[in-house]
């Protein structure tokens, strides 16, 4: 990678691509990119002098660029389409094509790497570790795959060798990571359009596990089985939130507004009264996860107490925007069955006599079509539910899959099917107590508007 000095990614408003956006230009690259639409993160790249294009075209490549073929760098994301122009026309111009995990794991080569994988929990427990290192004053570089509120960014940068990434199941770019220690959080089937089995699914995150080196560790959730781990040569280590493990949380009060006061128990002792920055019992549980392996690279008992106090969480991960006796509101990107029953799970030990209201976009039309009793299910959990039409991202649509068929099954009167752009006027016909956005579409344009017209309407 060294010596080429240009780097153009296609999708680069995404949450993994504008991170490596912004990792080449800190390392002396030019750097500009396509993306369908403008949005927030575009539109920070833009100001940190990287040009963005919105035409899906050669004709907008930067002449710099395009008179330097084929000794670029070209990035793209597996979300893009295969008949996209740019991307065909880079493969015509004889450009090496790199996709968004194969860069990771080439910058992951001269690191030593702590990755974070499972179908939920990667984004928030990726982004508590790196901040523990942060914090602790030992650092790293970390690729996260959220916005981090302590940081405001997805990019952390550092000299010293320590790597944080975030270990992507999907399209099995995992499999670009050779990590030193890894953090598995769950293994939940999901991404069935890639995968189309379950056991297949399973098959990419045991070879995951089996590509931690010998003389790691793996920091494994105490409910996954043991049929993952056969053949590794690293270590293994279990956590959970309250059963006894190899790291856990005891002697476990609640506070109000969801806050925790905990015993961290690891092999080297107990790390007592410590309290997480935000709330929620999963929040916890991802949080014992993340100092599994802070305190095996160097992290002090004290110094991860005080790191755990300060974190601020990751904006659309449990991010609560209001909280209120009169009014609360939690935004989250939860956009799998089990991720939002747990969810529900935390938000009810926060509020547990108050009434709960969810607006849930669903993700996909596999998804959907392969889950939708098991969301009908957990979306009965709540009290009152608005139901929005699928999210299609990078899929076109399947005859008969809609939001219809989660909706039909969900077991609570109070529930209604809209238009996203019947939203903001239906609130005005529901009295919101606790309500929830769930979603990992275009549901996290709502955030603000929502935010705005609860704080206006309850005067908080």
């Amino acid at each position: 990678m060294k010596g080429e000095r240009l780097a153009y990614l296609i999708g680069i408003g995404g949450i993994g691509m504008s991170a490596l956006a912004r990792y080449f230009k800190h390392e002396g690259y030019k750097v500009a990119g396509y993306d369908r639409t403008p949005g927030r993160l575009t539109q920070e790249l833009e100001s940190e002098g990287i040009e963005i294009f919105y035409t899906d075209s050669e004709e907008s490549i930067p002449k710099e660029f395009s008179e330097c073929l084929p000794d670029i760098k070209v990035i793209y994301t597996p979300a893009i389409p295969v008949n996209s122009r740019l991307l065909n026309f880079f493969k015509r111009e004889g450009v090496k094509l790199i996709k968004r995990s194969q860069a990771l794991g080439e910058i992951a080569l001269s690191r030593k790497v702590l990755a974070v994988a499972g179908t939920h929990g990667k984004t928030t427990t990726s982004t508590l570790l790196a901040h523990i290192l942060q914090d602790s004053g030992i650092g790293c570089t970390a690729f996260l795959g959220g916005i981090s509120k302590n940081y405001n960014s997805n990019l952390l940068l550092s000299k010293n060798e320590l790597l944080v990434a975030e270990a992507d199941e999907f399209d099995r770019s995992f499999l670009q990571l050779w990590p030193d220690y890894a953090i598995v959080t769950s293994i939940d089937p999901d991404h069935l359009d890639i995968y189309k089995e379950i056991t297949a699914y399973r098959e990419a995150f045991k070879e995951f596990i089996l590509q931690v080196k010998p003389g790691g560790s793996i920091i494994l959730k105490d409910n996954i089985d043991e049929s993952v781990l056969s053949g590794t040569k690293a270590k293994v280590l279990r956590y959970s939130y309250g059963n006894r493990s190899d790291y856990y949380a005891s002697n476990i009060t609640v506070f109000n507004g969801g806050y925790y006061l905990f015993d961290l128990n690891y092999p080297g002792g107990v790390i007592k009264e410590c309290t997480l920055g935000i709330p929620g019992w999963i929040n916890v549980e991802n949080c014992i996860a993340a100092s599994a392996i802070a305190l095996l690279n160097g992290v002090t008992p004290e110094k991860l107490k005080k790191a755990l106090g300060s974190f601020k969480g990751v904006e659309r991960r449990f991010d609560i925007r209001i909280n209120s006796s009169k009014c609360s509101y939690i935004d989250d990107y939860a956009h799998h069955p089990s991720e939002i029953s747990a969810a529900i799970s935390s938000i009810r030990t926060m509020y547990p006599s108050r009434k709960l209201t969810a607006i849930f976009q669903p993700h996909l039309y596999t998804r959907t079509r392969d889950f939708a009793k098991d969301f009908a299910f957990t979306l009965s959990g709540l009290d009152s539910l608005i139901l929005l039409d699928i999210y299609p991202a990078r899929e076109k649509p399947i005859e008969g899959v809609t939001s219809k068929l989660i909706y039909d099954d969900v077991k609570i009167g109070d529930k209604r099917m809209l238009k996203d752009t019947e939203l903001m006027a239906e609130l005005d016909n529901i009295e919101i107590d606790v309500l929830i956005t769930f979603g990992a579409g275009d549901i996290d344009h709502y955030v603000e508007p929502i935010t705005n017209y609860l704080k206006k309407r309850y005067n908080v």
